[in-house]
């Protein structure tokens, strides 16, 4: 068995001696290389500590071998990998686009700095959506990556390189980021475990701002223990970061204290439309009755503002991605446009060469609602949209509803290019995710089957900061279902767990 699939594999090689960080360092390295080989390279990864010259293998200081009580942690040896719209100061920071192409962070995320001081090793960055605008990963700047299940077809966005690179074996966890769904999404299209936390709960100290009261920094698995255990990690109060609260932190030992009898679980009935495939909603029905049969209690429930969510995530998040981009304009960092002889110029040049068309689209969409005349009508009316989808969701919980239970996405994972040409076709990957974000409660994707070899998720969602419960919840379901990952059957042959294959 591969070690780097997950914690568990890659710990136990560590404490038996048979690999050292070093080791595990270089198969990971191996394996991307492996990869990306041939016509149709995955393409998860940006760079690596194989492709930084002179780059150390392990962290120094609270990171590095021998870091005393680091040494001893959660994550000790562990290879991680990290989106590349969180900063580092050992890899470049491109946030997957042209104009940051060489651009090198003074200071790690915090997030980054927690993992290394828990002993973990960052192996690489990841290939994304360009500033994390997409749902396909088609929108990088640096080519589009493929999911490793079909490398017809995309690994969903914009943590697509995150998330191919956890189902691919390169390593066990790796870091991504949500906006609107670009963790739960891209994990249901490639089979593995996508948390979104609550908002607040994980410093956004370091993740480069798309929209920032959306924005959070999640984490993609094999396995919902691996991702309680790397959340115990990175969650907790930072005084770099105003957002982040000061609570306690979710302990990763709750995901396996939680028990499916007694479990309220409510499905909304505008999740079941929706453009849902209808096979996507057998698959979904016939894990609700396998989590019945487990013991947990399932209730028809409504979400009555669902079809607003995303008209109103496209004002809000653009509007603040207009704001957040307006940086970078080739004067402070990032792309500069050569050989220009007014400021105005080299201002039109940058931004128009360095911008990919997905994130020009969403500035003038962002600056269009901002604009005099249209904020009231468009922008604070999307705000009025965000507390009546909050309170939808509040009250469902209040009325004894332990989690929410839902498709992840509509589709298992489609062909690259096919929904290029229509923006709102793509858009609308999203469409059972944005709730969670604009609400700022915490999600998660976890694994159902596979329908003809392609990977499908369902999401949970909980209220503000019940991780513990969250966690506890999707563990047991993971229990329940016995997931196996088409990649795992092709390396191993059928037989380990039970293949629910629809056709």
């Amino acid at each position: 068995m591969n070690p780097l699939r997950t914690l568990t594999a890659a710990r136990a090689v560590l404490g038996r001696g048979e690999a050292s960080p070093d080791e595990l360092l270089d198969l990971a390295e191996t394996r991307n290389q492996e990869l990306n080989a041939g016509p149709e390279p995955l393409n998860a990864f940006l760079s690596t500590v194989g492709s930084q010259t002179g780059a150390p293998k392990v962290g120094e200081g609270a990171g590095g071998a021998g870091g005393g009580d680091s040494a001893r942690g959660l994550l000790a040896g562990v290879p991680v990998a990290v989106k590349d719209n969180i900063c580092t100061t050992r890899f470049p920071t491109t946030c997957g686009s042209r104009i940051l192409a060489d651009f090198r962070s003074p200071y790690d995320a915090t997030a980054v700095r927690r993992l290394e001081a828990a002993g973990a090793r960052v192996f690489g960055k990841t290939n994304l959506d360009e500033f994390a605008m997409g749902s396909s990963t088609e929108n990088s700047g640096f080519g589009a990556v493929r999911n490793p299940v079909d490398r017809d077809r995309v690994p969903g966005g914009s943590s697509g390189g995150s998330a191919a690179a956890v189902a691919a074996g390169v390593v066990p966890v790796a870091l991504g980021s949500s906006t609107g769904g670009s963790v739960r999404q891209p994990a249901s299209f490639c089979g593995v475990v996508g948390v979104k936390p609550t908002y607040g709960r994980v410093s956004r100290y370091g993740l480069v701002a798309f929209a920032s009261s959306l924005d959070v920094i999640g984490i993609l698995s094999r396995n919902v223990a691996d991702a309680a255990t790397v959340l115990e990690v990175i969650a907790g109060h930072d005084r770099y970061d105003a957002t982040c609260q000061d609570r306690p932190v979710p302990r990763a030992a709750a995901a396996s204290e939680m028990d499916l009898p007694g479990v309220t679980l409510g499905v909304p009935e505008e999740y079941l439309g929706l453009g849902l495939d209808s096979r996507v909603r057998g698959l979904f029905e016939s894990t609700l009755e396998e989590v019945t049969r487990a013991g947990a209690t399932v209730r028809k429930i409504s979400l009555p503002s669902t079809p607003a969510a995303i008209p109103c995530y496209y004002v809000i998040a653009p509007a603040e991605a207009s704001s957040n981009l307006a940086r970078y304009d080739g004067a402070r960092y990032g792309y500069r446009a050569p050989a220009t002889d007014r400021l105005l110029d080299m201002y039109e040049r940058s931004r128009g060469e360095g911008f990919g068309q997905e994130v020009k689209r969403r500035i003038m969409l962002g600056t269009y609602v901002l604009s005099a005349g249209y904020y009231e009508a468009y922008y604070l009316r999307a705000h009025e949209v965000r507390l009546a989808i909050a309170r939808d969701l509040d009250s469902v919980f209040a009325a004894g509803v332990d989690a929410i239970f839902t498709p992840t996405s509509p589709t298992p994972a489609f062909r690259l290019g096919e929904k290029l040409a229509d923006p709102y076709e793509m858009y609308l990957a999203d469409v059972y995710t944005v709730s969670a974000n604009l609400a700022g409660i915490p999600a998660v994707s976890i694994p159902i089957g596979n329908l003809e070899g392609l990977p499908v998720g369902g999401q949970l969602m909980c209220p503000h900061w019940e991780e513990e419960r969250l966690l506890g919840i999707a563990g047991r379901i993971e229990d329940v279902i016995e997931y196996a990952h088409p990649l795992d059957d092709a390396e191993e042959g059928a037989g380990a767990g039970v293949d629910r294959e629809e056709s």
